[in-house]
């Protein structure tokens, strides 16, 4: 897992920042990115792409991150900028946001399977979660930061379950859109929440 940040070290690059996504699919709430630069001597074997781990190790985890990185950047994009710009267009704005949301500027990104126009040297690695210790690290502070907006979201809305769902479109969440109807942290450009507006109207 730290293969990528050890080739870099080796080449004299010292502030080496690990950038991931969470919130691309759910039909609610924002994208949040993260970027995160731990320092050359960490090590945490049970760091790993956040979809793999348990909320309770994730949360343990993001503990861990928080106290010993360097620096950690946040970058949040809502889904009135999602239905703007696209989902694919607004994660990158949220990645350029979470760079730049860091205390020190790095000397090269590592980011998972996206390029950003930024001026600082980057790789993009293809399931770079599950290869990289610095996106590893990042994947799952967006995971636990999204995950407490969408716990927030429920306590609003309980009927739509957002705290066991986190907005994606499961067939509880889907089922209280028919119910209830479309909210306004609801992403309407995409087309489960498009087509019941259709159907309020």
């Amino acid at each position: 897992m730290k293969d990528f940040e050890n080739e870099l070290y080796n080449l004299g690059v010292n502030l080496v920042a690990g950038i991931d996504e969470v919130g691309r699919g759910p039909l609610v709430g924002p994208v949040v990115a993260c970027a995160v630069i731990l320092p050359k001597d960490f090590y945490m074997e049970e760091i790993n792409d956040s979809k793999k781990l348990s909320e309770k190790k994730r949360e343990m985890l993001y503990s861990v991150i928080m106290e010993n990185a360097i620096s950690v950047g946040i970058g949040v994009k809502s889904e009135k900028v999602i239905d703007q710009v696209n989902i694919y267009e607004a994660t990158k704005l949220a990645m350029i946001d979470a760079v730049n949301n860091l205390s020190v500027k790095p000397e090269h990104l590592l980011i998972d399977a996206m390029k950003l126009d930024i001026d600082i040297p980057q790789t993009s690695i293809i399931k770079g979660d599950s290869k990289s210790e610095s996106i590893a690290a990042a994947s799952i502070v967006a995971k636990v930061t999204r995950d407490r907006m969408l716990d927030e979201l429920d306590l609003v809305y309980p009927e739509y379950d957002f705290k066991n769902n986190k907005g994606y479109g499961t067939k509880k969440h889907l089922e209280a859109i028919k119910k209830y109807g479309v909210i306004d942290e609801h992403r309407r450009s995409f087309s489960p929440v498009s087509e019941a507006l259709k159907k309020q109207l």
